[in-house]
């Protein structure tokens, strides 16, 4: 009888491993009295490289600051790294790698579409909490995520596009009072997820409100139909659903068509790179409208920027003190370490991680802020709103960050 439940036991025990599971007082994989071992695949050779690279050197750049002053709770931070070429393949066989040979204690810095799509069942399926996710695919929207298989230990900070769609929906009611909104966008992951947000959010505010839809392929060279759609529907808005590749040849096809109704994009366009490749035409046609984007980065807060910078400077590569996307990572580092704060003096593991950060709203560095309380995986929902400058050269800041539901609650 005792052999018998001894291998019952044992039994138990490996299902419990291999499920990822622990309880309250055990400690997790990848966890010392001195360390806490973590990881992330990412390109940081090939076309991605450019992204990826500086992406990392914040994430370091943030660990080595907090090791340097002692790490959290006597824990220095670890960090290991597979270079995934985003090549979904790779990038599979290194999170599988990272969980099961590593025993890395978490995911942070999940990087790029190919990846995330690729890994997110690997990732649920184990249950390790994977912190910060460097895209905005609808696959990381989760408004129910209660348990281990429905996401509870994914962690989305960045905006997701189906929030931001909702997002662009209640800033062109507040703004222009819009009704009938166009949406031209690109057929690929990030313009159907703006599509369908935009349709979420309008869906929500009843009929009074329409939306008018025209495609495009992702790097489109003509739009004239689209535009000439948008105009002949007398739209109210209209929506450039797409990222920087198409953005400039639907601003051009607006302008070409005599179109003149407001335009709203995506926080992925709010770069100068993107603006200079309409400047041109923007600034020197007569039927000029204002484009807007989102910022879900406010770097009117000097003091949360100087201390990326300085942070940047003195413990990670200076050549990244100015690079958005290093700031991307030094947010991703930051939001693991709060993390491991809040389950300061507790075990560390899994279980107790995940409750830390559904336990109270995160302040994003530099920007507004993001709840997982409930099940609520939805990214940040406060983002700022900008404008082109009249000469088409820079985005200026018009709105400082909100809350979506707070602009909701004004408008309806």
């Amino acid at each position: 009888m005792k052999k018998r439940i001894s291998i019952i036991m044992v039994l138990a025990m490996l299902i419990s491993t291999l499920a990822g599971c622990t309880t309250s007082n055990e400690i997790a994989q990848g966890v010392t009295d001195t360390t806490v071992k973590v990881g992330n695949t990412a390109a940081t050779s090939g076309a991605f490289a450019a992204v990826g690279v500086p992406f990392n050197a914040g994430i370091e750049a943030y660990f080595k600051m907090v090791n340097d002053a002692g790490g959290v709770d006597g824990r220095k931070i670890e960090f290991v790294h597979y270079d995934d070429e985003f090549d979904p393949i790779k990038a599979t066989t290194f999170t599988e790698q990272l969980i099961n040979d590593d025993k890395v204690f978490a995911i942070v810095g999940h990087f790029g579409t190919p990846t995330i799509g690729a890994t997110l069942d690997l990732l649920k399926e184990t249950g390790i909490p994977a912190v910060y996710f460097a895209a905005g695919i609808a696959a990381l929207y989760n408004e129910d995520a209660t348990s281990i298989e429905k996401g509870k230990g994914l962690f989305p900070v960045q905006p997701i596009y189906v929030t931001e769609g909702r997002l662009i929906v209640a800033r062109a009611i507040e703004e222009h009072n819009a009704k009938k909104i166009g949406v031209i966008y690109t057929n690929d992951d990030a313009g159907k997820d703006l599509l369908a947000g935009v349709e979420n959010q309008v869906e929500k505010l009843g009929a009074d409100y329409t939306v008018v839809k025209e495609q495009v392929n992702p790097g489109a060279t003509d739009v004239s139909s689209q535009a000439l759609k948008m105009k002949n529907e007398n739209v109210d808005v209209i929506v450039a659903a797409s990222i920087q590749a198409t953005l400039p040849t639907i601003i051009k096809g607006l302008i070409a068509q005599g179109v003149n109704k407001p335009v709203f994009t995506t926080y992925s366009n709010a770069d100068a790179t993107t603006i200079a490749n309409f400047q041109a035409d923007y600034a020197n046609t007569q039927n000029k409208f204002p484009i807007y984007s989102n910022a879900w980065v406010d770097l009117s807060n000097q003091e949360e920027v100087d201390e990326f910078v300085q942070g940047m400077t003195n413990f990670g590569k200076p050549e990244y003190a100015a690079n958005a996307f290093s700031m991307a990572g030094w947010i991703a580092g930051h939001f693991f370490v709060e993390g491991l704060r809040r389950v300061e003096g507790e075990t560390l593991n899994w279980e107790n991680y995940i409750n830390g950060m559904e336990k109270e709203p995160f302040k994003i560095p530099m920007g507004g802020t993001v709840d997982f309380a409930n099940g609520k995986r939805l990214g940040t929902q406060s983002m700022s709103l900008l404008k082109v400058s009249d000469d088409g050269s820079a985005w200026e800041v018009v709105k400082p960050v909100e809350d979506l539901n707070v602009i909701l609650d004004r408008i309806q």
